[in-house]
């Protein structure tokens, strides 16, 4: 019997490997059965890119607009988009005769980790005549304005303090002689529960279903809807050639759930390239009755339909056992970073002769006196933009590679402020000038070699764990080349993959890349040291420029769509939760910092 589904793209990363989403379905939170990128962040236990916040706003010492009573003030919400026009997302009530007002209504916003989200908020004095309307059919241009301020959402949402306090100032930025006043922003993000489960699975006797090779056997798992149907809600991996599979720990999510007694239909495959994979067989079993496999150390058989008999089922010998199961709490990346974790940015820079003479305007590495930016400025500039709101110290290691130094030796890894020995830089300006200064005193060399920066990274990394473990350190390499050093920078990330560091490389120019994306090990193939060891998990993700500029994702968007997984991996793997880790109850709200 077979199987077709419609995620399968292109092999085995269709089931259990990581696919990316398409932006507009994951901001939608519509993401169906088949999103495989759901999917992979769902079987992993882990909240994807997007969460939904609920901003609480209060002012205080407002300006008094009325005569015979006070001003009657209301809040206006509005993202600032990359264009300056600004999306109006939400109002409060008007509150009456207030210049210290708590609005109640709440403002409901998606955060999205890896973009640059402004936020502007209006105050407004309602006029008495239009108090009996509702408030989003209120024209501003009617009511008198009291004060704008203007913030970063994530500068919100990493606060160790649960409130974000603004001051107040007229349409054109300035506070002018009187003072109008203060605006509190408080965050929260709604979660439904916080509570996983992480299974192992066990399988024996399977039946083969490959004439020259054994069954490449993966589960699928499944809720079942109250119409009949049922909706996946995760896959293990895929294991080549086992018919006594044991598979990597999955986590269910009560939230995937609904209750620990709903029933799970448990599809057991043999995995095809076709997508038409072969059912081997399938079970149906609850949590509880998941949870009993593992305390009784029982199997469950499968069960195959037959395909003559309808209603008939055929009991198999082939076995399920549960052989972990425990409960546990699942945190979101939100979590972590407003209880005070930091992301470190670090850069390295591809100073190799490939780019071309950086005083010639076909070159890489051109300054453009009109300003432009050219492709490396621009990523430092837009990864920057987000990363620098998660690092407290706003110091930034920045490194060149494949460049000749001061002493006329090829370096392929030297500080790009020139310094012997201290790489860091001052904030995303800082980088920006150390970049624009090396070109001036390095001579561009070669090879392209990768292995050493990222050995510094995670140098450095290393060094970290021993006094702070609420550090993750973020590697940007960009480079136009073709790897040299392709074996010995695949050591350096499996080494690396121990350890609280993640590498985006973006590629310029038209060279070819195939390399990068082996290492991006995005096809669920994970990378191979020289001596045989498998990365302990995925750190890279890679992006040519030259496909982000055809489409209208950003180069941030495709760069840093796994970060928050990499990260929350990492953090699960060594048992390390966020300091506020004292959660509320189920279906409550997290207050940030709290």
């Amino acid at each position: 019997m077979g199987n077709c589904f419609s995620d399968v793209k292109g092999g085995q990363q269709a089931v259990g490997g990581p696919q990316r989403s398409s932006h507009r379905t994951a901001i939608s939170g519509n993401a169906g059965g088949n999103d495989a990128a759901h999917l992979f962040f769902r079987s992993k236990g882990l909240h994807s890119l997007y969460a939904q916040i609920e901003l609480s706003l209060s002012a205080s010492k407002l300006l008094d607009r009325d005569i015979a009573s006070k001003s009657d003030p209301m809040a206006v919400v509005y993202m600032k988009n990359r264009d300056g026009t600004l999306e109006e997302l939400g109002r409060t009530e008007v509150i009456m005769n207030c210049l210290e007002p708590e609005w109640i209504e709440k403002i409901n916003v998606t955060y999205q980790f890896e973009i640059v989200q402004p936020l502007v908020f209006h105050i407004y004095d309602v006029d008495t005549r239009y108090h009996n309307l509702p408030v989003k059919m209120l024209k501003l241009k009617d009511q008198e304005f009291l004060g704008e301020a203007n913030c970063v959402l994530s500068e919100i949402v990493t606060k160790q303090s649960p409130n974000l306090t603004l001051h107040l100032q007229n349409k054109n930025g300035r506070s002018g002689l009187k003072n109008l006043g203060t605006l509190s922003v408080h965050a929260e993000e709604t979660v439904a529960s916080r509570i996983a489960f992480e299974i192992t699975f066990r399988c024996s006797q399977l039946v083969n279903k490959d004439l020259l090779s054994k069954s490449d056997p993966f589960l699928r798992i499944s809720r079942l809807v109250e119409n009949g149907g049922s909706v996946p809600i995760c896959k293990t991996e895929v294991l080549n050639n086992n018919l006594n599979p044991i598979w990597k720990p999955l986590s269910l999510t009560m939230q995937q759930l609904g209750s620990k007694d709903n029933p799970l239909v448990i599809e057991c495959f043999d995995f095809n390239n076709s997508g038409n994979h072969g059912l081997i067989g399938k079970v149906q079993k609850s949590i509880v009755d998941l949870e009993k496999l593992h305390k009784e150390k029982t199997g469950a058989n499968f069960i195959l339909p037959s395909s003559r008999h309808h209603g008939h089922e055929k009991v198999l010998k082939s076995q399920l056992f549960v052989d972990g199961f425990r409960e546990k709490k699942v945190y979101s990346f939100l979590d972590y970073v407003s209880s005070g974790f930091e992301l470190n940015f670090m850069v390295a820079v591809d100073f190799t002769a490939s780019n071309g003479n950086p005083r010639s305007p076909d070159s890489l590495h051109y300054i453009d006196p009109a300003g432009r930016l050219n492709a490396y400025q621009q990523a430092i500039m837009e990864v920057g933009e987000v990363l620098q709101f998660y690092d407290s110290d706003r110091r930034f290691p920045a490194w060149g590679f494949g460049g000749k130094t001061y002493d006329g030796s090829v370096s392929h890894c030297f500080n790009l402020n020139g310094s012997a020995s201290d790489s860091e830089v001052e904030g995303i300006e800082g980088i920006m000038a150390a970049y624009s200064s090396a070109l001036y005193n390095i001579s561009l060399s070669g090879p392209t070699l990768f292995g050493q920066v990222i050995n510094k990274a995670a140098e450095i990394a290393t060094h970290s764990l021993s006094h702070n473990i609420s550090k993750y350190f973020v590697l940007l390499i960009i480079t136009d080349g073709v790897l040299t050093d392709l074996q010995e920078t695949k050591n350096a990330l499996v080494r690396a993959s121990d350890l609280p560091l993640s590498v985006l490389i973006v590629g310029v120019g038209n060279a070819d890349f195939k390399q990068m994306e082996i290492l991006d090990a995005d096809n669920g193939q994970r990378l191979e040291s020289s001596t045989g060891r498998i990365a302990t998990r995925d750190i890279v993700q890679f992006v040519p420029l030259r496909e982000i500029y055809g489409g209208q994702i950003s180069v941030v968007q495709s760069l840093l769509e796994e970060l928050p997984g990499q990260f929350l991996t990492y953090m699960s793997s060594r048992d390390i939760i966020p300091h506020s880790a004292n959660a509320p109850p189920a279906h409550d709200h997290r207050p940030y910092g709290v």
